[in-house]
């Protein structure tokens, strides 16, 4: 009795831990479940399709091992020497088709219900650039740019790597539980894929076009993303990062977002004076989210693709009135992007006096240039 009580013992142990290493390897090695309905629909979509095809392996190489055990020449087994066996083939022709319809009508029903966001409750425009992404609140008229947030002595291998390298932005997204958000995705310059594993969402972002997709998170906490689509030479630095949090909280986060747009547009105000190391000292935080993954941290660039901000004549100019047309205006046919919309005065002025004073090899560039210079060229554009 008491070796029965031991072996039982012995026995669920082994049970136990051999269920905690296979939800570890799932959890490893498989997709998440996530925590969006249409998520857990596609990770049961996905297992029911694993689980048919492992079956129809196990069969398969069953079969196939029996014959060479049994029916191998060696045994002295004669082959059959019939040419055609039509009741064989029309049945490995049947079965297929029968297997395909079994996957397909659960597969429609999911794609169906991926693509019905009606009724939804918040929507949320996307935007992708080269390298980041543009979060626009329809509703509440929110707007704000998600940067890569690793810092650049990480990217540069001049510290150890963080839990969430590559995987952290300055702003996330933040949305709130049990609400069905519509997304809305585009792009600003070539095709980007927005894709969240958690939400359960991978859609492309297509420049001139809009996608659509809806998801309802029933959990609060951060889900972490990337872009998914080739989309140039930094495309491992468009990170995503979604946090969800109670309806309460998301109300605060709007009226904060308000109020830090109100504040903006105060602090923009071309009276407002700015001190040279502050300007520097902001400018140097930009530079390294905005503009150092194309023109490197040291201004040297890449050739053929990003001047070097070192030795550029727009920078080298003792004028800056060229250098602040090309960054709020960009600069067609090139990579050079319109950073009008994206920054405001305060950081466009702070990055561009922080390239003309910290990166630029000329005597000439080591100048100035104030939040009131941004503004009175916005109005000379507009």
């Amino acid at each position: 009795m008491q070796r029965l009580k031991t072996l039982c013992s012995f026995l669920a142990l082994l049970l136990t831990s051999f269920s905690a290493f296979a939800e570890e390897t799932a959890s490893r090695y498989n997709m998440p479940q996530g925590v969006t309905p249409i998520s857990r629909d596609i990770y049961s979509l996905h297992m029911t399709v694993f689980w048919i095809c492992a079956g129809i392996g196990a069969i398969v190489f069953s079969v196939l091992l029996y014959i060479l055990i049994f029916h191998r020449k060696a045994r002295g087994v004669k082959p059959a020497d019939f040419h055609e066996h039509h009741a064989l083939e029309i049945t490995w022709a049947i079965i297929p088709f029968i297997i395909l319809i079994v996957m397909a009508i659960p597969a429609t029903r999911i794609l169906i219900r991926m693509n019905n966001d009606s009724h939804s409750e918040l929507t949320i425009k996307v935007i992708g650039y080269q390298w980041k992404w543009q979060y626009e609140y329809l509703d509440q008229g929110i707007s704000f740019f998600s940067n890569l947030a690793t810092p650049m002595d990480q990217l540069t291998n001049q510290a150890p790597k963080g839990k969430h390298y590559l995987l952290e932005v300055d702003h996330p997204l933040v949305v709130p539980v049990d609400k069905k958000i519509r997304f809305l995705f585009t792009s600003n310059d070539v095709v980007h894929s927005w894709w969240v594993p958690a939400i359960g969402i991978k859609r492309d972002a297509l420049p001139g076009f809009i996608n659509e997709a809806w998801a309802r998170i029933e959990k609060p906490g951060i889900y972490r993303g990337q872009c998914a689509e080739l989309c140039g030479t930094n495309h491992g630095f468009m990170p995503i990062v979604v946090e969800a949090v109670s309806q309460a909280d998301f109300d605060k986060w709007v009226a904060q977002q308000k109020g830090k747009a109100v504040n903006s547009k105060i602090v923009s105000l071309p009276e407002k004076k700015w001190t040279k190391e502050d300007l520097m000292t902001q400018g140097k935080t930009v530079y390294n989210n905005t503009c150092a993954a194309c023109h490197k941290p040291d201004g040297s660039g890449l050739p053929n693709l990003y001047p070097a901000l070192k030795t550029a004549k727009v920078v080298a100019s003792a004028d800056p009135a060229a250098m602040i047309n090309i960054v709020l205006n960009g600069k067609p046919g090139t990579a050079m992007q319109a950073f009008g919309k994206q920054l405001s005065d305060e950081d466009l002025a702070a990055v561009i006096t922080y390239v003309r004073n910290a990166i630029s090899t000329s005597a000439d560039a080591k100048t100035v240039v104030m939040p009131a210079d941004i503004s009175a060229a916005r109005s000379k554009s507009n």
